[in-house]
């Protein structure tokens, strides 16, 4: 699943996290474990979480769909 994840993000570039447990058929925190280990060796990098939209409620902080990851090469 590791290589995975590299094939993935590297033809993507990046992807929300959300996109990627679909991908893997596995729940966002296991997909986020998966990551980490790219993410130790360099490869990719958890970007600053996307703002839906302008309201400033909070109410889409918390989603997997708005925690985008990157591929470094």
């Amino acid at each position: 699943m590791l290589s995975d994840i590299r094939i993935y993000l590297s033809e993507r570039g990046r992807a929300p996290l959300s996109d990627i447990a679909v991908r893997l058929g596995v729940t966002p925190d296991a997909a986020r474990g998966m990551l980490q280990h790219w993410m130790r060796k360099g490869k990719v990098c958890r970007l600053a979480d996307c703002k839906a939209c302008s309201r400033g409620c909070g109410e889409c902080g918390e989603s997997a769909a708005n925690e985008i990851y990157e591929w470094r090469a």
